[in-house]
């Protein structure tokens, strides 16, 4: 199967860690064009394949933005957790990631009418303190850990979380960032990303693992990006066997079949589960 995601971060990350952004235009516009501009696009992209996808969205977007929350909903796709303004859960006490957790989820809840079941941790960077947190609010998966290629259960035994992994290999944002601190730093061209992406894909349908594919509106919505997109969904719809899934329904689905280990090949990881109370990013 593949899963399709989009962290739809705008300019939160950028805000969290130097709150001046939002009194400099240039680079506030970096991260807004993502919800703006981007994301309609991508969404007319699925619409036109018939791919439902998942989209992980602070809070204090889905505020500003709500007819774009409305619209990835009407359109069939979910709508994860991923902080409030994009803050990485390491950095925070528990007390305050408690508080981001709630405050986010109370945002999500009020525009989808039901809370939020996934959740993937700003900058992948879980605290040892995050699943807990997240088993006692029940949702359903995280999707913030690296540590296998298809799901596995992770969190308090009494009250396990599937775990959705994923990769930076499998992730847009190493390949196109740009720093202007950073100018030697140069963004990767569109087709080697689809070369990378691509392979990743064969070798892991060739198994029978999830492909996991973590994208950011501001940055694959790009021109030339978006239409290196368009021929990865190709290729991928190219494999009759292969079917496109929200991360909800793969998650709902490993926890409904059979016990991890037992007859799909992958070794016992709830003990590494339980001991990956911290992000390994």
């Amino acid at each position: 199967m593949a899963l399709l995601s989009f962290d739809v971060d705008g300019p939160t990350g950028l805000i969290n860690r130097n709150p001046e952004v939002e009194r400099l235009p240039s680079t506030f516009s970096i991260g807004e064009y993502g919800p703006a501009v981007a994301a309609p696009r991508i969404l007319a992209l699925l619409r036109k394949y018939e791919i439902r996808a998942s989209f992980f969205i602070p809070g204090w977007i889905a505020e500003r933005h709500a007819a774009l929350v409305e619209h990835i909903l009407r359109d069939g796709h979910e709508v994860g957790h991923h902080g409030y303004l994009h803050e990485p859960p390491a950095s925070l006490t528990p007390e305050q990631e408690a508080e981001v957790l709630d405050r986010a989820t109370a945002v999500l809840e009020r525009l989808s009418g039901e809370p939020p079941m996934g959740y993937r941790s700003p900058s992948w960077e879980l605290s040892p303190h995050s699943l807990d947190l997240l088993a006692a609010r029940g949702f359903v998966y995280d999707s913030s850990l690296m540590g296998a290629d298809r799901p596995y259960w992770v969190g308090p035994p009494e009250r396990r979380l599937v775990e959705i992994p994923v990769h930076w290999s499998l992730d847009d944002y190493p390949y196109f960032t740009f720093s202007a601190a950073d100018r030697s730093r140069l963004m990767a061209t569109p087709q080697h990303v689809y070369d990378v992406w691509a392979a990743a894909f064969d070798e892991l349908a060739a198994r029978g693992d999830p492909f996991v594919l973590t994208m950011h509106p501001h940055v694959i919505g790009r021109p030339g990006r978006l239409q290196m997109l368009e021929q990865l969904i190709r290729h991928i719809r190219s494999q009759p066997q292969v079917r496109f899934e929200r991360a909800i329904d793969v998650a709902r689905a490993y926890a409904q079949g059979p016990s991890e280990g037992e007859s799909d090949g992958e070794p016992d990881r709830e003990a590494e589960g339980r001991s990956s109370r911290a992000a390994p990013t």
